[in-house]
């Protein structure tokens, strides 16, 4: 069983995207296609086309992003981020996600971030296209680039909005750009990432995604204490489960190593095979 689905007016025609993210995405496309090989599978059950609907993926890269969008594209859906402030205050790219509907999140901001999940529900509630979330909140820096431990929100998101969740496992797209580093202070920051995504067609990395069957949420009880870590644990699985066989090869440690990319933390995820 999934979680309980909401009520939904079946009279209310499925809003499309808008036409600036609908652009964007088509242009996406285009460059996942020329840095590298995009492999899809999985799907999305055609009774939760149309639906709210939460996503959550693995992050393994700054260029991860980019290949989900041109995944998504190909099964036919536009989804929508739940981004950090920061890229939506950017100049130039920053208005065109805000107009594009993309949501916000301010983690260090506590009181904010109440309002923001508040938000976010009610926007999950009544959202035709997807929701990405990324439950680890940054990129992997464990050695082997398993998932990392992560945090509650997503499972929170889901469980306060009653939707179902499916469980996206990424691999390779880690090879198409650099870490880099945390922050950037100037054009030196930069460079790590634009020579290696100059040299990315030359390699042509492949890029593999998995869309899952929709996390199984029946037992968690939203009211319950504990509801959250239980409903994060089950779709940290779902994401590690189907990470498995996209990196078969590679479980212990990554065959493309970058440099740049922290290694101070270990995934409680990491199936012991990969060990």
């Amino acid at each position: 069983m999934l979680c309980p689905m909401l009520a939904l007016r079946t009279d209310e025609p499925p809003r499309r995207a808008p036409a600036l993210w609908r652009t964007m995405l088509n242009i996406d496309r285009g460059l996942v296609n020329l840095v590298g090989r995009l492999t899809v599978s999985g799907r999305i059950p055609a009774q939760l086309r149309g639906k709210p609907l939460l996503m959550t993926a693995n992050h393994i890269g700054v260029f991860d992003a980019f290949v989900l969008m041109a995944a998504c594209k190909r099964i036919g859906i536009n989804p929508r981020f739940m981004l950090a402030g920061g890229i939506l205050d950017a100049p130039v790219i920053g208005p065109a996600l805000r107009v594009s509907g993309h949501l916000r999140v301010d983690r260090k901001i506590a009181a904010t971030a109440v309002g923001q999940f508040a938000e976010a529900v009610e926007a999950l509630k009544t959202t035709r296209e997807p929701i990405i979330v990324y439950p680890e909140g940054r990129i992997s820096h464990d050695p082997g680039l398993w998932p990392e431990r992560g945090k509650t929100g997503a499972a929170r998101l889901a469980l306060a909005a009653g939707v179902p969740v499916i469980p996206i496992s990424q691999w390779g797209a880690h090879e198409a750009v650099y870490w880099g580093t945390e922050t950037v202070n100037g054009p030196a920051d930069l460079l790590p990432l634009a020579r290696s995504g100059l040299s990315a067609p030359l390699r042509r990395p492949k890029f593999r995604v998995h869309f899952g069957d929709p996390v199984d949420l029946s037992d968690v009880e939203p009211e319950r204490p504990g509801a959250g870590v239980r409903a994060h644990a089950k779709i940290m699985q779902a994401i590690t489960d189907g990470l498995v066989p996209l990196r078969a090869g590679e479980l212990d440690r990554p065959r493309f190593h970058d440099p740049t990319r922290p290694t101070d933390t270990v995934s409680p995820w990491k199936p012991k095979s990969g060990s």
